[in-house]
């Protein structure tokens, strides 16, 4: 089945190259005017005598500036700071360049205490303590412009997928879902024979696996996955890289597992085969003392500063029908245990009564139910739930034990009831007052997507991620993303 390559095909492609060229040299520049301007503020204000120290100041502190910038740009490149790989996805990036930062003011202490070279120590602290996080934010903002070009279609890379029908919709669904990586799958390859002519999530069967060169040519693709079940032998697997070595085709292996964080994942080659280990899930890091202290110091400090607001909250609940101002909902947290989860009542006093009429009405089965325009939702209770201020009074749960600043959503004992052994591994670790579910769409979610977003939080969990997730709440809350 031959496919040839559109006009469009070819533009799209022909965007990504250009893209993936002027990307690092954009990203130089960045970090050029990013340093430059970091040292030049700090000349200034030394000379301004703003960083005062005991360093007597120096003529030549302009040159000292200069060197000082080419060698931390210098070093960024040595480090690997602008390959191309680095670009898109992953905290490698960001890694190179605080490491060549922290390089940088090494060598520039050591050289001025080893030359007796005089150098302003406010110059050198603002310097550097303003230059490393200036860089990772302009590299932070430069990153999500250019993902929000790829959401919109520009700069995408056309790939091919190599592999059985079911390795090969498992790679689509994570690349489509995926939309910020770039990708666009144009069609696929399966071993033998297949005369459906496309896999059950619909990605075209362009040919069979003996036929990579000759696809990648006709599709246009300039990346190939490879996926479980493609090539039937490590030999097989050379003879095609070698084929693709001379065609600007680039290779990507993807394992047969999704859902795994990257610091999880390290490839160490032995005798020629690369092997791929992967850690051990992270449940029980999110139940160890520095989340827990984390949790209690973090929602004492939220009771205090939210205060004011869950005290009109309060108010406006209890003036509007007289009834509780909360709402005590029976949920299940960490192993199975039940808890009285609290909120702000944001329904009529009988709304549970009437649950089961719209669970009817809605044809509702199973797993969360959330409703567009819910006939029960109190006219406070909708700018409570719009700014999510009816969760304030979860912090009690969190100081209590119960719950967590950040985890999975705690679910009702009638979703645990229908729980397979997938959804069980929830009740793994704390149920969270956000978490990625709330961050990645709120309501506007499938329940299976909610239920695929928490399993990852328990496997991958890091502290640094919920630093991440409470970052992104705030942004979701503020804009309202998917609050109903």
């Amino acid at each position: 089945m031959a496919v040839s390559t559109t006009e469009a095909d070819v533009t799209r492609l022909s965007g990504a190259r250009r893209a993936l060229t002027v990307l690092p040299l954009t990203t130089f520049l960045l970090d050029t005017v990013v340093v430059c301007g970091a040292i030049s503020a700090a000349s200034i204000l030394r000379g301004s005598g703003l960083l005062l120290d005991s360093a007597a100041t120096v003529d030549n502190l302009a040159l000292v500036g200069v060197l000082i910038s080419l060698g931390w740009v210098a070093l960024i490149a040595l480090r690997g700071g602008y390959d191309p790989e680095v670009f898109g996805a992953g905290v490698d990036e960001y890694k190179r360049v605080a490491g060549a930062s922290m390089l940088t003011a090494a060598l520039v202490g050591i050289g001025c205490y080893l030359a007796k070279y005089p150098l302003s120590r406010g110059f050198f602290l603002f310097a550097f303590l303003v230059g490393v996080p200036a860089l990772l934010l302009a590299r932070y903002a430069l990153r999500k412009a250019f993902q929000r070009a790829r959401q919109q279609g520009h700069f995408r890379r056309l790939v091919m997928i190599v592999g059985t029908a079911a390795s090969t919709d498992e790679i689509a669904r994570v690349l489509r879902r995926e939309t910020w990586l770039g990708y666009e799958v144009s069609g696929a390859l399966t071993p033998g024979a297949d005369a459906r002519g496309e896999t059950p999530s619909g990605v075209p069967i362009v040919g069979n696996t003996d036929e990579v060169v000759r696809a990648a040519h006709d599709l246009g693709a300039n990346l190939v996955f490879f996926a479980g079940g493609g090539i039937t032998s490590a030999v097989h697997m050379r003879r095609i890289l070698w084929q693709l070595e001379d065609a600007d085709i680039h290779v990507v292996m993807a394992p047969s597992m999704t859902d795994v964080a990257s610091e999880r994942v390290k490839i160490r080659p032995v005798g020629g085969l690369p092997l791929i280990h992967v850690g051990k899930p992270r449940a029980l890091h999110a139940l160890r003392w520095a989340k827990r202290g984390f949790d209690m110091i973090g929602a004492a400090t939220l009771i205090v500063l939210a205060a004011p607001i869950m005290g009109v909250a309060a108010v406006a609940v209890s003036r509007h029908d007289g009834g509780p101002i909360l709402f005590r909902q029976e949920r299940i947290g960490r192993g199975g245990e039940r808890f009285a989860c609290l909120k702000f009542r944001t329904m009529i006093i009988d709304a549970e009564e009437r649950l089961e009429a719209l669970h009817a009405q809605e044809d509702h089965t199973g797993g969360l139910f959330k409703m567009r325009d819910d006939p029960r939702v109190t006219g406070p209770g909708r700018w409570l739930r719009r700014y999510s201020v009816d969760e304030l009074p979860q912090l009690w749960n969190v100081l209590r034990g119960e719950m967590s600043l950040v985890g999975p959503r705690p679910p009702l004992p009638s979703e645990v009831a229908v729980y397979d052994v997938v959804s069980s591994r929830r009740l793994s670790v704390r149920p969270g007052m956000t978490g990625l579910w709330q961050v990645s769409g709120r309501s506007n979610l499938s329940w299976d997507e909610t239920v695929r977003l928490d399993i990852y939080y328990v496997d991958n969990w890091s502290m640094l991620q919920d630093l991440s997730i409470l970052m992104k709440t705030l942004r979701a809350v503020l804009r309202s993303d998917g609050a109903y």
